[in-house]
C-alpha cells in the first residue's frame, strides 16, 4: 500500500470523474438568491454529511459510510483510491477599531460587496493506492486527520485604507478509511471490494451544543472515487444477470456507487451520497456551477441577472463562489441563455448530424410536426373506457392507485374529472388530459392548457346524465 502520488494515467483517469463529481462535492453549497441572509442558506450541508461519533450517538446523523461495488481486476491489478470532502472553515469579520484592535461585527460594507458571517467549504483529499491482491482478508487501513488552523486575511478599501479583516479558523477533524476486497464464488473472477469511511474526530459536544457546532468537525459531501488499473467495474444499477443475486447482496449505505466517465469505460467508479445514474455527465449546455440542481438552469441564470444592486452586493460578499455566479449570469451572452432552453438528445440519430451551433442540435426540418399531421384530433379523438368511448366533454372517475407512478396523484383516487382532450403520443401511446371536478383553479388550468394527465386504465367511465 502507499499514499504516494498518483501516476500519471490514474490522475487523467480520476480528472474525467471529477467533471461530475465536483457537482456532487459542491451540489448545495450555496442557493439561490446566493446571499447569506437568505433562510434557505442557514441551513446547510445537506449531502454526504458524518459527523463525530460523539455526535452520531446523540442524534440520527451518522459517523460512517459504507460503499460495496463488485470488480473484475486482473491479474496484478491496483487499486487507486480518492476519498474527498469539504471542511467548513468558519469565516468572522471584524473591523477595525479606533484603538487599533479589531472587534467582530457580523458585516463591513464595501464598495461593490457586503462581508458577512459565514461558513466557507475549503476542499480535502485523501488518497490511497494498493494491490489488489494485498485488499483481500483483512484489507487495508488508513488513518488520516486534518490539523485545526486560523488565517487572516486584511480588507482594505479602494486607496489601501485598512477597513477590518476576515478570520478563517478550521478545527482538526479525523477518520479513517478502510478498504477490503473478497473473492466470490463461481465461475467468473468477481470480488467485493468494501470501502468504509468514518469520522472518528474525539470532539465532544457541549451540553448546548447543536448543529452549527459540529459541522467545523465533520465531514461534508462525502464521496468516494475509485480505479483500477486493470481490469473493471460492474455496474451496481444494470448488472449482468449473472452477477444479480451479488449485486444484491452488497450494502451500500448512505451512499451508491455508479460507473464514471467516458460510457464505453468500466475502470472508474464513483460512490455518491446522492444517486446518480450510471455514467454521469454535465450537460454540455450547462454555463458554469450554480450549485442548486433543483433548479432549472435557465430559469437561475434568469433570476439572478434580475437581483438587485443591493442583493448582489451582498452575494458577492456572502462567498466566491457566490461571486462567480453573478458575474456569469450578468455576463452570460444571449446564444449561451438560449442553450439552456432545452436540448434533445434522443432525436439526434433521427435528425443526423447537428450543425456546428455551440452542441445545439438544429435540425435542417422537424422530424414530425403536430401542426402538419391530419390524423389526429385532441378535441375530437376518442378512446374506449370499458367499452365507452372517452372524449373531451366526457366525465371520468380517476383511479391512478392501479399504477402507483405520482405519489400526489394518489390523492385524486376517486375524485370526478372532466376530459379535455385525448392525446396520441408518437410512440402509440394514449394520454387523457383532465380537470379535477370542483377544482376552483380549473378555468385557469383551461385556459393556460394546464392539465392532469392519466392513461386509459386510470380511469373509470361514467354513465352520462
Amino acid at each position: 500500500m502507499t499514499t504516494a502520488a498518483f501516476t500519471a494515467g490514474t490522475e487523467a483517469r480520476f480528472a474525467v470523474a471529477r467533471h461530475v463529481a465536483d457537482t456532487v462535492l459542491f451540489e448545495g453549497y450555496v442557493l439561490y438568491p446566493y446571499r447569506a441572509s437568505a433562510a434557505k442558506n442557514r441551513l446547510r450541508w445537506q449531502f454526504g454529511v458524518l459527523v463525530p461519533p460523539s455526535w452520531s450517538a446523540a442524534t440520527e446523523e451518522h459517523d460512517l459510510q459504507l460503499t460495496e461495488c463488485l470488480m473484475e481486476p486482473r491479474t496484478g491489478a491496483e487499486l487507486a483510491v480518492e476519498l474527498r470532502f469539504l471542511r467548513a472553515q468558519r469565516r468572522t469579520v471584524e473591523e477595525l477599531r479606533p484603538d487599533g484592535t479589531f472587534t467582530p461585527t457580523g458585516e463591513l460594507h464595501l464598495a461593490d460587496r457586503l462581508l458577512v458571517d459565514w461558513d466557507e467549504g475549503v476542499e480535502e483529499r485523501v488518497t490511497l493506492v494498493a494491490a489488489v491482491g494485498d485488499l483481500r482478508g483483512d484489507g487495508t487501513v488508513l488513518p488520516f486527520t486534518r490539523p485545526a488552523a486560523e488565517e487572516v486575511e486584511e480588507v482594505t478599501d479602494p486607496d489601501g485604507r485598512l477597513l477590518g479583516r476576515l478570520v478563517r479558523r478550521r478545527e482538526e477533524v479525523s477518520g479513517t478509511l478502510r478498504i477490503s476486497a473478497t473473492e466470490l464464488d463461481g465461475p467468473y473472477r468477481v470480488e467485493r471490494l468494501s470501502v468504509t469511511v468514518e469520522n472518528t474526530s474525539t470532539w465532544t459536544a457541549g451540553q448546548d451544543a447543536d448543529r452549527h457546532a459540529v459541522l467545523p468537525h465533520s465531514l461534508v459531501a462525502t464521496h468516494v472515487l475509485l480505479r483500477l488499473d486493470e481490469g473493471s467495474f460492474l455496474s451496481m444499477t444494470d448488472p449482468p444477470e449473472w452477477a444479480g443475486g451479488a449485486v444484491a447482496a452488497c450494502r451500500n449505505l448512505r451512499t451508491w456507487p455508479v460507473l464514471a466517465g467516458e460510457p464505453d469505460h468500466d475502470d472508474l467508479m464513483l460512490s455518491s451520497p446522492i444517486i446518480l445514474e450510471d455514467h454521469p455527465a454535465i450537460a454540455p449546455e450547462s454555463p458554469g456551477a450554480l450549485y442548486d440542481a433543483t433548479e432549472i438552469d435557465e430559469i437561475l441564470a434568469l433570476r439572478t441577472a434580475a437581483l438587485t444592486d443591493e442583493e448582489k452586493r451582498e452575494a458577492r460578499g456572502t462567498d466566491a463562489r457566490a461571486a462567480a455566479v453573478i458575474e456569469l449570469a450578468d455576463t452570460m451572452p444571449p446564444e449561451v441563455l438560449e442553450r439552456l432552453h432545452g436540448a434533445v438528445r434522443s432525436l439526434r440519430t433521427v435528425t443526423g448530424p447537428p450543425k456546428p451551433a455551440g452542441n445545439v442540435l438544429e435540425p435542417e426540418t422537424p422530424w414530425w410536426d403536430p401542426g402538419g399531421d391530419t390524423g389526429v384530433d385532441p378535441g375530437s379523438d376518442h378512446v374506449l373506457v370499458d367499452g365507452r368511448a372517452v372524449r373531451a366533454g366526457s366525465r371520468v372517475v380517476l383511479r391512478p392507485r392501479l399504477r402507483r407512478t405520482d405519489a400526489q396523484d394518489l390523492f385524486l383516487d376517486g375524485r370526478g374529472a372532466l376530459v379535455e382532450a385525448v392525446l396520441h403520443d408518437v410512440d402509440g401511446g394514449i394520454h387523457i388530459a383532465v380537470t379535477v371536478e370542483d377544482d376552483p383553479g380549473a378555468d385557469v388550468r383551461r385556459e393556460q392548457g394546464r392539465f392532469l394527465y392519466f392513461q386509459p386504465d386510470e380511469v373509470e367511465a361514467r354513465e352520462e346524465a
